[in-house]
Parts: structure tokens; C-alpha cells; sequence
């Protein structure tokens, strides 16, 4: 069996499609220096669906990986004619990654994983079967988590307590890779940063129906974890963003306009009342520290009115532009059987 390497000239958004038959379930890994992990994951996923006796492709993102992993995915294809691998040009981090399977993934169901081996394949079916009760988006729960207390679990436990707060999605598990979405709930989600991480939020702010199901969660085999303490920082300010997206999207006006013109009256009720001091007791204010105050608030309350209307300009933008992805691919990978369906 012969293997088909698909090129792609420059950008990301030209992308050689695949087989005019679409599968119903695409399962998307994303990969980055888990070569030993690989032959494994993979065997596990075949085995995991074939029991299912449904169409599915296997879609692997291998997101810059330097010790062999393309190689080694070029090899399990020759094998797994349903296996199709997107290579990246350099390492982008995980949410890129994802975004680049949703966007090549031809399934009506979608599936993620990650290929570290710490997420089990034969959960997949108990998700499937969750998500076929009527919901859209199915997040696993490692509800027997195999990893580190203190650098591990304990930030996690802190931070999906924090974001069910803060975004009212409630799941015990923010951080579990392994979740199952309806093909339609990720068509339009443009991610960046560490936003995966919140594509259940994202689903909800868009009127998905959401969900948990306890999974399986195995010690890592090979290798160390490519996550650590360092990311809480850019997950917080992640967090932020979802929590404006998820109130004031679609009307920044509301939040800065509303701030600016508090501010404002205040800044001119405390320089009427300068203003009656100066005029009517014919006292001096020039010493005062109102003054100064009453100076800021008013022009901080002008400056966050004016930026409430640019917020206006730019979520219109943002929603009429052209799509432009945060990846470049610089291969597909396939066989030509696949390709020939």
C-alpha cells in the first residue's frame, strides 16, 4: 500500500480534501514527541471502533514533533488505511493543533483525545453512546486521575472549580482531552491560546447541550508531561476571555460604555461641586486633590466610552472577516485507498 502525501502550498487554508464518502466518527489525536506511544494509541483506537461496526477515520496532528513521531506515523498508515496525519510546520501547542483536526475532520461525531496513552480508547464507545441520548458535547472525567498532587491535580481541582464559577459550566474535569462533540458544535469555533481547554464553555455559549461521563485514566508510559505549573498564568487570562466573550461578546458597548459613563458622572458631579465652591463660596480649589480626581474620572470615563464603541467596530469585524486559521500545515498525509472511496 502505497502512502499519499498531500502538499500544501504555504497558508492553511487551502486544504486537499479527502474521500467523498464521509465517515461517522473522526477521532482527532494531537501528537508531539510520543513516538513509543504511537503504535500503541493507535492499535487501542483501532481496536476500540471496529467493535462499533460503523465508518471512522483516525486523524493524527503531529504538532512539530523532533524525535521521530512523523516517521513512525508515516508507517502506521501503511497499516491503518483510515489513519490520515496532519504534520505542522513547527510546534504550535495543543489548541492549534485541535483546531487543525476539527478543521480536516469529515465525521458527524467528534471525538479528541490525546496521545500520551493516559486517556483510554475504550472509553470512546460509552461517550458515543452518552452523546447519542440527546446531548452535544460529552467531556470526560478522570474521576481516578494518575498523576501528581501538587503539580497536577491540585491546580487542576483549583482551576475547574474557578472556571464552573466563573463561566457557570459546571463539569469536575475541565482539563480531560478526551471529549465527544457533535460535528456542527466545533464547525465555527475559532480557538486560540489555551482556549481547548474551554470548548465545552464555548459549545454552552452557543447553546449546546453539555455533559461528563466518568473515564478511564492511566499513569503516563513513556515519556514526561508536556504540561506543568507554567501554563496556569495563560489558562487565567484564558479564562478572562471567556468570561467577556461568554457576557459581552456581542455588545462590548455594554460593559465599557457603562463603566465609562459611571466614571464620567462622577468625574462631572465632583467638578460641579469644585465648580460651586469656586463660583458661589469663592473659596480656592486649586490645592484640592478632588480636582485631580475629578480630572481623571472624567477623562478615563471619555476614553472607556470611546473604547466601548471601537469594541463595537472590532466584534463586527471579527465576525464579517475572512477565516484565517492559526496554523500552517505543511503536509497531509493519507493513502491512496483512503482517497479513492
Amino acid at each position: 500500500m502505497d502512502v499519499l502525501p498531500i502538499q500544501s502550498a504555504g497558508g492553511g487554508d487551502r486544504e486537499t480534501s479527502g474521500p467523498s464518502e464521509s465517515p461517522e466518527i473522526s477521532v482527532i489525536v494531537p501528537i508531539y514527541n510520543e513516538l513509543e506511544s504511537l503504535p500503541t494509541l493507535i492499535n487501542s483506537i483501532h481496536t476500540s471502533l471496529s467493535q462499533l461496526e460503523i465508518d471512522y477515520e483516525l486523524i493524527c496532528v503531529d504538532d512539530g514533533s523532533c524525535d521521530g513521531s512523523t516517521e513512525v506515523l508515516r508507517q502506521q498508515i501503511l497499516a491503518h488505511p483510515n489513519l490520515r496525519v496532519v504534520v505542522l510546520r513547527r510546534n504550535y501547542g495543543q489548541t492549534p493543533a485541535m483546531a487543525a483536526g476539527f478543521k480536516q475532520a469529515r465525521g458527524r461525531v467528534i471525538v479528541t483525545l490525546d496521545g500520551d496513552l493516559q486517556n483510554d480508547p475504550l472509553d470512546i464507545p460509552h461517550l458515543l453512546d452518552e452523546l447519542s441520548k440527546g446531548y452535544d458535547v460529552v467531556s470526560g472525567w478522570r474521576q481516578n486521575r494518575q498523576d501528581d498532587f501538587l503539580t497536577r491535580l491540585l491546580p487542576s481541582k483549583v482551576a475547574n472549580w474557578l472556571i464552573g464559577k466563573i463561566t457557570g459550566v459546571r463539569l469536575h474535569d475541565y482539563g480531560c482531552s478526551l471529549k465527544a462533540y457533535r460535528a456542527e458544535v466545533v464547525a465555527d469555533m475559532k480557538l486560540y491560546g489555551e482556549l481547548h481547554r474551554f470548548l465545552p464553555v464555548l459549545a454552552f455559549i452557543e447553546g449546546a447541550r453539555v455533559t461528563e461521563l466518568p473515564v478511564r485514566h492511566h499513569p503516563r508510559r513513556y515519556g514526561r508531561s508536556k504540561y506543568g505549573l507554567g501554563r496556569t498564568f495563560r489558562v487565567l487570562m484564558d479564562l478572562l476571555t471567556i468570561a467577556f466573550i461568554k457576557t459581552f461578546l456581542t455588545r462590548p458597548m455594554h460593559v465599557f460604555g457603562l463603566l465609562g459613563v459611571l466614571l464620567l458622572m462622577v468625574g462631572i458631579g465632583a467638578g460641579s461641586y469644585l465648580s460651586f465652591i469656586r463660583l458661589v463660596l469663592g473659596q480656592s480649589i486649586g490645592d484640592r486633590p478632588l480636582l485631580i480626581l475629578a480630572v481623571l474620572l472624567t477623562l478615563t470615563g471619555i476614553q472607556l466610552f470611546c473604547f466601548g464603541l471601537l469594541a463595537e467596530l472590532l466584534m463586527r469585524t471579527y465576525h464579517e472577516s475572512q477565516d484565517r486559521p492559526i496554523y500552517r500545515v505543511r503536509e497531509l498525509i493519507e493513502s491512496k485507498e483512503s482517497t479513492l472511496k
